[in-house]
């Protein structure tokens, strides 16, 4: 008898890996349950917005072939005109497509605000015709709805320098529970392997039973997806994890790439109504198969020093960040002085570079994209049924302690 219950006695492992697994589960599980579902709804707002913006992405001008694009700061002065916005308009995204609208973008950052709608001012896009400098329509993006559910999942709408440690503290623990509900998982024999795979619920009417498993076995198999979604979302919350995954992925390289000190050569005398054109017009020769490009415009900002050059940022595709390059052009003559390419990337710089992507699940486009939305949606359930079993284990208990 005495051997009988000492086999079937969890051991130390397994026992302090369940007491981990409640204790945190009950303590961070609403937060995760946040966490997870804000990621979901997030997950295809490139597409959902591509439906409900779809007359204003294209501009719909005729015969574009014999009309010419208005100089950018043309552009610029129409818009700030129309739209008439206190603040400066920030950058620019110009498409390769000639039928789609130039975005104009207002951005400004106030460091001394505690929660997010205080810390930005203003985040506003106009989509602009850019052959008649006609605004198309303005959206407020700051208090949109994608938006909010972006910054809830990214710091509980707190200020981002400590709210992203409010979000990053949970996520750590749950890598904690991703781990140690992968050790309670793990079956001891083959009769307990065949149960943990599948739902077998042909003659199961326990409502128990079914959540039980729903927990375990969703549980399972999105955990290691579970596990890549919660790392590179603590790649935003902990710098320590960006300077890792560098470090790691470019073979033990330290310092990252850092092309602020690229100095202006052409004097100031040179600077013209039309260098953003010249700039403009570089880009699109050079990368004619990219999806576009962002310049900033160069003005000073609240939270920003001018900058002492055009930085303009490539996107090759469409659906993806990865792919990008990122260009340093004169702010007066607008000669083209640094180009890093994804050629010139090592596979650290790649990594971080895909970091995004594989977090919001856009890496490889819509495939990656729906598990992605069904991982996160797991995710949501898994401190649901969690507590659920507790709850059911629990009310069980309460008669024989009475």
């Amino acid at each position: 008898m005495k051997k009988k219950h000492h086999k079937k006695k969890p051991g130390f492992f397994k026992k302090w890996s369940a007491k981990l697994h409640l204790w945190f589960g009950l303590g961070i599980g609403f937060l995760i349950f946040i966490i997870s579902i804000t990621g979901a709804l997030y997950v295809f707002k490139d597409e959902i917005e591509n439906i409900t913006r779809k007359d204003v992405i294209y501009h719909n001008e005729q015969n574009i072939d014999q009309k010419q694009i208005l100089p950018i700061r043309v552009l610029e002065r129409s818009v700030t005109e129309e739209v008439k916005e206190k603040y400066p308009v920030h950058w620019v995204n110009i498409p390769i497509d000639k039928k789609m609208s130039y975005i104009f973008y207002w951005y400004e950052h106030n460091n001394n605000a505690w929660n997010y709608f205080d810390e930005f001012p203003v985040y506003k896009a106009a989509y602009v015709n850019p052959y008649t400098g006609k605004v198309l329509r303005t959206y407020d993006e700051k208090n949109g709805f994608f938006q909010i559910v972006k910054m809830i999942h990214w710091s509980y709408l707190l200020k981002q320098d400590w709210g992203t440690y409010v979000v990053g503290i949970p996520v750590i623990i749950f890598v904690i529970m991703l781990i140690t509900g992968i050790i309670l998982w793990w079956p001891k024999n083959k009769a307990a392997r065949k149960q943990r795979f599948s739902f077998k619920w042909k003659n199961i009417k326990s409502w128990k039973r079914k959540n039980y498993d729903l927990h375990n076995i969703l549980g399972f198999y999105a955990s290691i997806f579970a596990l890549i979604f919660s790392i590179t979302g603590l790649f935003y919350a902990f710098f320590v994890v960006q300077a890792a995954i560098y470090v790691i992925f470019s073979g033990g390289n330290t310092v990252y790439p850092d092309f602020s000190s690229i100095k202006t050569k052409a004097p100031i005398e040179q600077r013209a109504e039309g260098t953003l054109d010249k700039i403009s017009n570089t880009v699109k020769a050079k990368y004619p198969d990219s999806f576009g490009f962002a310049i900033d415009l160069g003005h000073e900002h609240m939270d920003d020093h001018e900058h002492p050059n055009f930085e303009v940022y490539v996107k090759h595709l469409s659906y993806s960040y990865h792919k990008s390059s990122s260009l340093i052009f004169d702010e007066n003559s607008g000669e083209l002085l640094h180009t890093h390419d994804p050629k010139d990337k090592n596979f650290g710089e790649k990594t971080v570079g895909a970091n995004y992507d594989i977090h919001v699940g856009s890496i490889l486009g819509l495939p990656t994209k729906i598990i992605a939305f069904i991982v996160s949606l797991i995710c949501a359930s898994l401190p649901v049924t969690g507590f659920l079993v507790w709850w059911g284990r629990r009310k069980k208990k309460t008669p024989k302690t009475a």
